[in-house]
């Protein structure tokens, strides 16, 4: 398997893992912050969408610059 390939497989299980892993700390997180659970549930909400808008642009300027 390519490396890039693996990388590219370990980075998006890191991703998903963490968007999953905050909900079963809701409650933790609420009553850290002062707010309830469905507050502190935009917090999973907000990560998703910052992820799924910026990762396509991230990955477009990480691209390399070539010249044809």
């Amino acid at each position: 398997m390519p490396l890039a390939l693996l990388v590219l497989a370990l980075s998006s299980f890191a991703i998903g893992t963490t968007e999953f892993v905050i909900m079963g700390l809701l409650p933790e997180v609420a009553s850290d912050l002062s707010v309830t659970i469905p507050q502190a549930g935009w917090l999973v909400t907000g990560y998703a969408l910052a992820v799924s808008l910026f990762s396509a642009i991230f990955s477009a300027l990480s691209l390399p610059i070539t010249g044809s």
